[in-house]
């Protein structure tokens, strides 16, 4: 399985991105995927979930500003992330569930992309 994350990049403070994430080798039919971040000199953190009914799941420091959604038949999943400040700068993650379950999802999933950097400059 390979999860392959793009949209990084440098932006202003207060601007937006969006990440998307594909996945291949198989099917994400079924279950919950989902971003993390990793910022310099900290451990990775939960961003946001996204099963497959699709229920949502964001951290405290996401919630109102990112926006986690999936495309089924296309096995991606995107994390709008708008009002962007200095704190969010970090290398964003893709990650995906091998099987189905009821969570909690911030504590890990099975499978991980390579990461993708988000620059927010003040």
């Amino acid at each position: 399985v390979q999860l392959q994350a793009s949209g990084g990049g440098l932006v202003q403070a207060g601007g937006s991105l969006r990440l998307s994430c594909r996945a291949s080798g198989r099917t994400m039919s079924g279950v919950a995927m989902g971003w993390f971040r990793q910022a310099p000199g900290k451990e990775r953190e939960f961003v946001a979930a996204i099963t497959w009914t699709p229920s949502t799941y964001y951290s405290d420091s996401a919630k109102g500003r990112f926006t986690i959604s999936r495309d089924n038949a296309q096995n991606t999943v995107y994390l709008q992330m708008n009002s962007l400040n200095p704190e969010d700068t970090a290398v964003y993650y893709c990650a995906a569930d091998a099987k189905p379950r009821f969570g909690p999802y911030y504590s890990g999933m099975d499978y991980w992309g390579k990461g993708t950097l988000v620059t927010v400059s003040s």
